[in-house]
């Protein structure tokens, strides 16, 4: 870009725009906290999913990155970018919400739990149909060389007030647990997610519009154009695969997870032990942004991965004697998301035109998520057999094995695999700046 371009950037469109992107992800983290880990199995349990059921429930997030590759064909078709983000993006807030109102529902657990899967499938398809055109309309409003700080600074935004909203509302939710009103809990929580869709919605109407001339059929570039720049680029071919591996590496283990920590606390104290992961997120961001900016993204999620790998050897020794042993995975896992979440997407400009992003980024997260979805059922089958036949292997051992222990084993062994292919393979290709 030259420098009339740049002047763009400090605009007060721009500025604003940015500013109202930053505050969108945070009530979209919102949104997310309270429809996942403890608070997500708070309803699968009340509804009656088992626990390796439940996990496989959590991980529905990678099976849905699938609906990803509608966008591709859709992408670029869009005209109003405001319009058709506000419209996917409210409608998959609703579901969310929804699955707090599952259980008042006249109906018994065989039909309650279809539901349940069907509102969060709705759910992501809404967000995932256009979570990459937001990213892209968000970023065009921030400078090439600062998207590093500038997710930084968004993700510390969004971990120091998500640590206010996690503590309130697993509070409130463990008040009236205490008082046998779980379902008044439920109330209280669709309420906040109505609340923050909302505040959701204005953030998003504040955002520059991208409004686009409607393409005619000479300028549109044939998808065979797309696939060239994409899955015949062997650079970002590599950059799939280290998706998959870090999808794989996680979700074999993180979905069983929010069970297990039901199982060694109460809902309040474990959103305790999740804002102290989100503080030290919060206070490393900036630091791991200023890392990956003085080398590149690749380096950056090489790092994460290595906090990650730490955090799996942890949970290794995780069981209710060394129960504050989840203290440490919690903060390292959240660590670890520092170096890998914004820099595995952000990577994507790396090695692909700006011009594929949203394409490109639909296929590695769609690709990786099929992958991630089949490595929880993995672990779900692993799960399930340790707890049906605990009482044997006990006796075989000669000590109690859960089986979260044994899929962070194999969890870690994957990451190991996971950071020896991002260190010799991905950080060595050419970096494109754009």
């Amino acid at each position: 870009m030259d420098s009339a371009q740049l002047q763009k950037f400090d605009s007060a469109a721009y500025k604003r725009s940015r500013m109202a992107y930053r505050m969108e992800c945070t009530f979209e983290y919102f949104v997310s906290i309270l429809v996942g880990d403890a608070f997500l199995a708070s309803i699968l349990t009340h509804i009656g999913f088992t626990d390796s059921e439940a996990g496989v429930v959590a991980s529905f997030i990678t099976l849905a990155f699938l609906f990803q590759l509608i966008s591709v064909f859709v992408v670029r078709k869009i005209t109003n970018t405001k319009l058709v983000a506000i419209l996917f993006h409210s409608a998959s807030q609703v579901f969310f919400m929804s699955l707090y109102l599952i259980p008042f529902l006249p109906f018994a657990a065989p039909i309650k739990k279809p539901l349940v899967v069907v509102c969060i499938l709705l759910a992501y398809f809404g967000n995932y149909m256009v979570s990459t055109v937001i990213f892209r309309w968000g970023n065009s409003f921030v400078h090439p060389k600062k998207r590093a700080s500038f997710t930084a600074g968004k993700e510390i935004i969004s971990l120091i007030s998500g640590m206010v909203v996690s503590f309130g509302v697993g509070y409130v939710m463990d008040s009236f647990a205490a008082s046998n009103n779980v379902e008044g809990g439920f109330i209280f929580a669709a309420i906040a997610i109505f609340v923050f869709s909302l505040c959701d919605f204005v953030t998003l109407m504040l955002i520059k519009n991208d409004v686009k001339p409607k393409v005619s059929d000479e300028d549109k570039i044939p998808m065979s154009e797309v696939i060239k720049n994409t899955l015949g680029n062997r650079n970002f071919l590599s950059v799939v695969v280290l998706m998959i591996l870090w999808d794989v590496s996680r979700f074999i283990v993180v979905g069983f997870m929010g069970t297990y920590k039901n199982s060694l606390y109460a809902l309040g104290t474990i959103q305790i032990i999740n804002i102290a992961g989100s503080l030290m997120r919060a206070l490393l961001s900036r630091p791991i942004g200023k890392y990956t900016e003085k080398r590149t993204f690749a380096k950056g999620i090489e790092l994460g991965l290595i906090i990650a790998a730490t955090a799996m050897l942890v949970n290794v020794f995780t069981t209710p004697k060394t129960a504050f042993l989840v203290i440490i995975y919690t903060i390292l896992y959240n660590v670890c998301m520092a170096g890998v979440s914004g820099n595995i997407t952000n990577i994507t400009y790396s090695y692909v035109d700006s011009r594929y992003f949203a394409e490109a980024s639909a296929i590695k997260n769609s690709v990786a998520g099929l992958f991630g979805f089949g490595a929880s059922l993995v672990g779900g089958r692993i799960l399930n057999f340790f707890q049906t036949n605990q009482e044997s292997i006990t006796e075989t051992v000669g000590f109690t094995v859960y089986g979260q222990q044994v899929l962070s084993a194999i969890s870690f062994v994957l990451f190991v695999i996971t950071i020896l292919f991002t260190h010799f393979v991905v950080s060595r290709q050419k970096v494109m700046i754009q």
